[in-house]
């Protein structure tokens, strides 16, 4: 979405391949009060036949892909928009580097493995398929490796349920105990979309950029202790914290909840990005929003949209439950 208004805004031609399930908040108000949309291709783009159908006689500057979750789903763009692009641009993820980081300091070097996330494995044959086809043939393809990129609607929280954060956030409300995955002391970073916005479109239509993977987030880190203390304060109550290990947690999640990918394999570990290759392919990027300020705004934003508020009572009866042998554990162990 931050991408689509900052395109809007520069006064770029941009076409959306969507579904058109949701057309909220595509229109852009500019300067002088004028509304600018997006031209909309309306298909869904896995099916191959009608997409290559609307998309034919078009040639663009750039297409990006932010869905692609397997290789298959890119050998179908490969053979959509092979000829008709200049730049191909694809969305993987900081979560296919190397776990646990043998470095703290991640840079788009760090070596790529991850056994415990299959996503994060998906993501990384996806760039291996790329990169053949860009030494192969020259395919133009820039890959971007988000971390975790947050806007408005949704807290970024380290343990939540199937329908996101709004339950973690009712339970601090509701003064009730609120799970931190391991000690609370790991290092994260989340990215406010807007931030990642203006890194992306620096990289759009920019000859250095092809046939290179740049990773696009803050170069901030924060505590989980401390990202959940400024939501809590945020929200003007105390945080009942309850410090759990993720081998535990990804114990008890069993197959309701993937903690094994996304702690094991991914929050649970301390990164601390490094961002100079991005400075130096868009030397006007900067960060306008610090991790705080971003938590702040989407906490205040979300308490204040009831739309928001998806409840999830099965996830909250789940904290209660863990928590609950957690303590039963601990109070084992000391009358041990």
């Amino acid at each position: 979405m931050a991408i689509t208004r900052k395109i809007l805004e520069e006064g770029h031609e941009l076409y959306l391949v969507n579904r058109g399930n949701r057309n909220d908040g595509l229109a852009v108000l500019l300067p002088g009060g004028v509304w600018n949309r997006p031209k909309e291709i309306r298909v869904d783009i896995a099916d191959e036949r009608e997409a290559a159908e609307r998309l034919d006689g078009l040639t663009f500057d750039v297409a990006a892909d932010f869905i692609a979750f397997k290789k298959e789903q890119l050998e179908r763009d490969y053979r959509l928009f092979r000829g008709k692009v200049k730049q191909f641009v694809f969305i993987s993820s900081a979560a296919a580097y190397q776990k646990p980081v043998l470095d703290y300091r991640i840079t788009e070097s760090t070596p790529q493995v991850n056994p415990y996330w299959a996503y994060a494995r998906d993501k990384i044959a996806c760039e291996e398929y790329l990169y053949g086809l860009y030494r192969d043939e020259g395919f133009p393809m820039t890959i971007v490796r988000p971390s975790h990129t947050f806007d408005e609607r949704s807290v970024p929280v380290g343990v939540h349920g199937k329908y996101g954060s709004w339950q973690v956030l009712k339970r601090m409300l509701e003064e009730k105990p609120v799970i931190i995955h391991g000690d609370g002391t790991s290092l994260w970073t989340m990215t406010h979309n807007s931030d990642f916005a203006s890194g992306f479109i620096g990289l759009l239509g920019n000859p250095r950029a092809l046939g290179q993977a740049v990773q696009i987030m803050s170069p901030e880190s924060m505590t989980w202790n401390q990202i959940y203390g400024v939501i809590a304060d945020e929200l003007g109550v105390e945080l009942q914290a309850v410090h759990i290990s993720s081998e535990f947690l990804a114990a008890a999640g069993g197959h309701v909840y993937d903690l094994t990918g996304s702690l094991l394999g991914d929050k649970a570990n301390s990164v601390v990005f490094d961002v100079s290759k991005l400075r130096r392919l868009v030397p006007s990027w900067m960060p306008r929003k610090t991790m705080a300020e971003g938590l702040r705004e989407t906490v205040r934003h979300v308490k204040n949209t009831p739309s928001l508020h998806r409840e999830d009572p099965e996830f909250d009866a789940w904290c209660d439950k863990v928590i609950e042998r957690r303590q039963a554990v601990l109070d084992s162990l000391r009358q041990a």
